[in-house]
């Protein structure tokens, strides 16, 4: 009897999350699936798509035919965008980590009451519009922004760096955006180690870099991996960063997709680059969670 009043109880509120999960289905399939059916399809003469099965676009994607003899080539600008994208989505992250850690540390040793302070401090960039803040990185990269005008006044440099509109000036950007997204996962982390372990591992006689890497990372390596997840993904499909501070010419997978949406006239091509970005993306969010899943299983 009872458990016949838990069945009923359960199907009552499948019943009534019905229509929250209908729509949050469509919501977030349904884009998903339009995009999915442009990337097989032919492209328009002056846009849009004609209801024609190609596998033309997925070609594109990676090769290009000579429009005079036909002979088929890598496509190098394509080939050169993807390298870009992952190169500066894997630098950021590198450098998210090279500058989270410290700080995640920082405020993972604060007292109590001081720890709430730092992370309200630590997010208050998610309160600003994303490309406010970029403009703001802009003004103090730029031929006579802050940074030149800093070093210059201090005789570091005779003239000003050219930096705005490089990939350096990209990956400075991309790495103040999401510096938050890697010091929570880490400061998360460091917030349940137990510091009586590096004691322990000093009266072994070793010393601060063997105490990190044989203590402190092998324990705070979940905070790891979810934070290089966390910065990893948007970066790859960066838009707004890339097209500010590159100006254009430094473009990366994001930009390009929108590019064959827009000027382009190509979206069979742009829906085939949305597909396979979606494809790196899940690959990368499901080694994180078989990664989770084990680490998991090792705690039990």
């Amino acid at each position: 009897m009872a458990q016949t009043a838990e069945q009923k109880k359960a199907r009552e509120g499948w019943l009534l999350s019905l229509p929250a999960l209908t729509l949050l289905i469509l919501a977030a399939s349904g884009p998903l699936i339009i995009i999915a059916i442009y990337a097989f399809l032919t492209a328009g003469e002056y846009s849009g798509v004609i209801w024609d099965l190609s596998f033309k676009a997925w070609f594109q994607v990676l090769f290009e035919k000579d429009i005079f003899d036909g002979t088929v080539s890598l496509a190098d600008a394509h080939l050169t965008i993807f390298w870009r994208s992952v190169r500066l989505s894997l630098l950021t992250t590198l450098l998210t980590f090279t500058f989270g850690l410290p700080t995640a540390w920082f405020i993972a040793t604060r007292p109590l009451k001081q720890r709430a302070l730092w992370l309200f401090l630590i997010t208050i960039p998610f309160w600003t519009n994303l490309l406010v803040r970029t403009f703001a990185i802009m003004e103090v990269l730029r031929v006579e922004g802050i940074l030149n005008k800093i070093l210059t006044g201090l005789h570091i440099i005779p003239e000003p760096l050219q930096i705005l509109y490089t990939d350096t000036a990209v990956l400075i950007g991309m790495t103040y955006v999401y510096l938050p997204l890697m010091v929570l996962p880490l400061f998360a982390a460091i917030d349940r180690f137990d510091f009586r372990l590096i004691e322990a591992g000093y009266d072994l006689y070793a010393g601060r870099l063997t105490v990190l890497r044989r203590v402190i990372l092998p324990i705070i390596r979940p905070g790891i991996v979810a934070g290089s997840i966390l910065v990893f993904v948007p970066s790859l499909g960066a838009y707004v960063t890339p097209r500010v501070l590159g100006g254009g010419k430094k473009m990366m997978i994001g930009n390009f997709i929108e590019l064959q949406f827009g000027q382009g006239r190509n979206w069979p091509l742009g829906a085939s680059l949305s597909v396979m970005l979606l494809i790196i993306v899940t690959g990368a969010l499901l080694v994180y969670v078989r990664y989770a899943n084990r680490e998991t299983r090792n705690g039990h």
